[in-house]
């Protein structure tokens, strides 16, 4: 075989071997969910490619029986073609024996890197660009292999699921869509601008709603605003002024004794109308959804789903109120910064390095600003204050101190036992070096 024939040849194998090379990587790397959309589109090579990936054994026989063959052949051709030219030309230089040696090795490395670039990856960079499209163009021509090395197929495949059952491994694809690949999804496409921060933000909190306790977006007991039944009307039409809310619970001489709640609108149409306020009225009082304070944000949306209601009361193991939920506090957790005016944001920035944050800030909304990860203990508390109980082990007091995670977090005030707002910084190294020996002191 002349050179030319031995080149043309070679040529020939190493497209054959990028062709099974890109039918490869393209069907591993085709997105379901893209392909899906194709399918319903009506583009019917899709559905075949999704068939394939269900059961892709026989496919990547073909694939593995096509590249081994093409790299056995290309490696005879390859020799025979470059061995003998490059020991001629070695031989004015090198001995004999040492010049064949030396063409035979430089023949391997010329044609073993031809194959490596042209037929690996070069091939299967470009499959992983545009996947589906590739799988969709190739299928074809897949399926017309299948069907030539079947009795071949067969018996690799026989073998292989042999070896699958003896190990008692799956040889079926997971395609489960985990939360974890959403929230990835939604990473990337933030990262690429398809998606802006806060519309990322907004995906990665609804599924934090089946983590996050319902004591992450309640109204604590302090802040509530309730009535009295024995309220009079001007007592009524005070406190509405006074303390402008949506939903007031009604209590029988305590908090924790609750009759019920009335909604404002309904009290704010007897205002209008002129018509005094009774609290005993059964036209005005709603019955209270209640509900433990250890439910997760998921199921209080359940809970009102169930109740046809918008508002409950928090309990917790002794009965006590321990604060109110809304629906509105809910949806609010969900879609943070974009519907949070700026005077109620619990996390501020200042200057770098440096966030002035409430202490009912949930301990997941500080995880994410601050970019802290492994937190110590933190199934025993739910917000900012929560934690720096735990790592005092104490009620903090105005100045105390907690470092972690390369932080400092530092109470700035505190009103009756309740934390206010924590200045947090972050530590320069050397400042972490000393905190950390005065720990190991």
């Amino acid at each position: 075989m002349s050179l030319t024939q031995s080149l043309f040849v070679i040529a020939l194998l190493i497209g054959a071997s990028a062709f099974f090379s890109l039918a490869e990587m393209s069907l591993a790397a085709s997105r379901r969910l893209r392909l899906r959309q194709m399918t319903d589109e009506g583009d019917a090579r899709a559905e075949a490619v999704l068939r394939t990936q269900e059961q892709p054994g026989n496919y990547f026989s073909v694939v593995q029986i096509g590249q081994n063959g093409v790299a056995i052949l290309g490696g005879i051709v390859g020799e025979g073609a470059f061995s003998p030219m490059l020991s001629r030309l070695l031989q004015g230089v090198l001995p004999l024996a040492a010049a064949e040696t030396a063409g035979f090795l430089l023949s391997f490395a010329l044609v073993t890197s031809l194959f490596i670039v042209f037929s690996d990856l070069f091939p299967k960079r470009l499959a992983m660009a545009e996947p589906e499209r590739l799988a969709l163009r190739l299928h074809g021509s897949m399926r017309l292999c299948m069907r030539v090395f079947k009795p071949v197929v067969w018996f690799y495949s026989r073998v292989t699921d042999g070896l699958f059952r003896l190990l008692g491994l799956s040889s079926q694809r997971d395609d489960r869509v985990t939360h974890d690949d959403i929230l990835a999804l939604a990473e990337a496409g933030a990262q690429a601008g398809v998606l802006a921060p806060s519309e990322q933000q907004v995906i990665a909190n609804v599924f934090e709603l089946d983590t996050r306790t319902v004591g992450s977006a309640m109204t604590t007991r302090d802040r509530i605003a309730w009535f009295d039944r024995h309220d009079s009307d001007a007592v009524v039409r005070a406190r509405i002024a006074a303390e402008p809310f949506s939903t007031y619970p009604v209590c029988d001489g305590s908090i924790d004794r609750v009759l019920g709640y009335v909604d404002a609108k309904d009290l704010f149409q007897r205002v209008m109308n002129n018509q005094p306020i009774r609290l005993d009225d059964p036209a005005l009082l709603h019955k209270a959804v209640v509900v433990p304070d250890r439910l997760t944000l998921a199921e209080v949306l359940a809970q009102f789903r169930q109740a046809h209601e918008d508002f409950a009361l928090i309990v917790n193991e002794y009965s006590l109120v321990v604060g109110v939920v809304t629906l509105n506090d809910v949806m609010s957790t969900v879609m943070g910064d974009l519907v949070a005016p700026a005077d109620e944001e619990l996390i501020v920035q200042r200057e770098e390095g440096s966030w002035l944050i409430d202490g009912i800030t949930p301990m997941a909304d500080v995880e994410r600003a601050l970019g802290l990860e492994r937190l110590p203990q933190p199934e025993d508390y739910e917000t900012l204050a929560g934690f720096l109980m735990v790592m005092l082990r104490r009620v903090p007091r105005r100045t105390d101190r907690v470092l972690w995670g390369g932080y400092s977090f530092e109470v700035m005030d505190v009103d009756s036992y309740r934390i206010d707002q924590v200045m947090v910084t972050r530590q320069s190294r050397s400042t972490e070096d000393l905190s950390a020996a005065a720990r190991a002191l």
